[in-house]
């Protein structure tokens, strides 16, 4: 019906010079509600391989593989959660902003990386050392949603090393 009615009203037309995100983004409107329930849900997921992830890590021979598999896909749950709220176009725009740009790229890198060094290199040092990188990534990543927190943990660190 609202299709009909755009069609009528001559908003068709000005529908078809939008952007491929625009579209995806028009597509993914959601109610307030269902963004809360997504995004819990999205993070509880996230949180529940993290510390699954963990728990196997100990299992002779196969741990240190599923505690990579599940970690990296842990981040990736906590990540995709934020764009329930935020929605995938703006969330995207965020990651970009020139404050988040160099975190959101090590981030990403470093997901890819640990999963390539799991499976592809079989160097599981590696891949524990980039697991690491992943925590400080999204760490600095997250933190850079706080207003003035990274700029305090900066001098607090300067302070430290003088």
């Amino acid at each position: 019906m609202d299709k009909l009615k755009s069609v009528l009203n001559g908003e068709e037309a000005r529908r078809d010079d939008r952007t491929v995100l625009e579209a995806v983004n028009e597509a993914s409107t959601l109610g307030w509600g269902t963004r809360v329930k997504g995004f819990i849900g999205c993070f509880v997921v996230g949180a529940a391989c993290t510390v699954l992830g963990v728990c196997v890590l100990f299992i002779p021979r196969v741990g240190l593989t599923l505690f990579i598999v599940f970690y990296t896909f842990g981040n990736i749950c906590a990540l995709c959660s934020t764009m329930f709220l935020m929605g995938p176009l703006k969330q995207l725009k965020r990651m970009c902003d020139k404050t988040r740009a160099l975190a959101t790229i090590i981030m990403i890198t470093c997901l890819v990386l640990t999963l390539c060094a799991a499976f592809w290199w079989k160097n599981f040092g590696l891949a524990l050392l980039f697991c690491i990188l992943q925590v400080l990534s999204f760490t600095w990543y997250s933190l850079s949603y706080i207003p003035f927190v990274r700029e305090a943990i900066l001098r607090m660190v300067s302070i430290c090393l003088k």
